[in-house]
């Protein structure tokens, strides 16, 4: 396959990119490292052509609130400031050396479909699952083959979503 990559800003990719796709698709883990959701949307809708398809699938932001044990509600649902966190290891390597600062921010699923919503997009499908399909979260049990949940919690909780959109 033919594949070309670009590495900028997501922001700022409309000086660097000016084609229109079939589809657009964000994947887990984006979003979180995005402060402004609107900003996101407006490429997104700007590189779809008419009719072409959104694609998410993202964790829950639910599960955000927990801290890193899932022992109590630690951070803010609603996006109300950054979260600034220090620690060790990295997001590929749980137990390496490195020291890192982070910043990112909860998003709340109201302020996701609204800034989708206001760019463009029709949500087509909205789906919430209670399992997630990797195993990056302390304390995981597999109840199906690539169906992992969060042992004190099982079913409970949400702890995936999907979008599917169409730009209008």
């Amino acid at each position: 396959m033919n594949a070309e990559f670009i590495c900028c800003d997501i922001y700022d990719l409309p000086d660097h990119l000016n084609e229109k796709f079939d589809i657009v698709f964000t994947s887990y883990g984006t979003i979180g490292w995005l402060p402004e959701l609107d900003k996101w949307a407006k490429v997104i809708s700007r590189f779809l052509k008419p009719n072409g398809k959104f694609v998410m699938a993202d964790f829950h932001p639910f599960i955000w609130l927990y801290d890193d044990d899932f022992k109590e509600i630690f951070y803010n649902y609603f996006n109300v400031e950054p979260i600034l966190e220090e620690g060790s290891g990295t997001y590929a390597e749980k137990k390496s050396e490195i020291e890192n600062k982070t910043i990112s921010w909860n998003h709340p699923i109201s302020e996701i479909l609204n800034a989708l919503t206001s760019n463009n997009l029709e949500i087509n499908q909205f789906n919430e699952f209670d399992y997630s399909p990797y195993n990056c979260f302390k304390e995981m049990k597999e109840f199906e083959p690539g169906k992992l949940q969060i042992k004190a919690f099982g079913n409970k909780i949400p702890m995936v979503y999907s979008i599917l959109a169409t730009k209008k």
